[in-house]
């Protein structure tokens, strides 16, 4: 596996992978940003610049996820998620048929390990409060923002 840490609007993000896929992109508060970047890493790295510099709604990498069966079922449906909306952990505990598998599916979102390709941050609660993110509530709020910003009001 390789590693390469880059700097973010958000922290430093590691990503891990090899031939095989991108296997975790996380971000960190500390760490050294690397001089290099693995050749098996260079097309996350190009993405998630383009996510951040807004160039980019969609991610188109090869993932080597590794979790349980139903992990990487509600993973699959955070991907379902469009750019810049929202599901509740309710809506999305319906998509597996059952309302009370919420917990199991935020459980399964809290153990994403591909931040922001994945998108968990744009699961929110029913109400519409921003709850549960292992990134921080702070980081899941830019995130939001970022993908659909309020547009400026005009004065006149």
């Amino acid at each position: 596996m390789e590693t390469v840490r880059i700097k973010t609007p958000l922290g430093i993000a590691e990503i891990i992978g090899d031939e095989n896929g991108i296997s975790k992109i996380a971000v960190t508060v500390d760490g050294i940003i690397s001089e290099s970047i693995p050749i098996v890493l260079q097309e996350a790295v190009n993405q998630l610049n383009d996510y951040f510099e807004g160039k980019r709604t969609e991610f188109d990498l090869k993932l080597n996820l590794i979790g349980t069966p139903f992990q990487r079922k509600v993973w699959k449906a955070l991907t379902d998620i469009p750019f810049g909306k929202t599901k509740s952990y309710l809506e999305q505990a319906k998509i597996f048929g059952d309302v009370k598998a919420i917990r199991a599916v935020a459980t399964a979102n809290g153990r994403n390990p591909l931040w922001i390709v994945i998108p968990c941050h744009r699961v929110i609660g029913t109400d519409g409060s921003l709850t549960g993110y292992a990134g921080g509530l702070w980081r899941k709020k830019w995130l939001l923002e970022h993908e659909n910003p309020t547009a400026q009001q005009s004065l006149f």
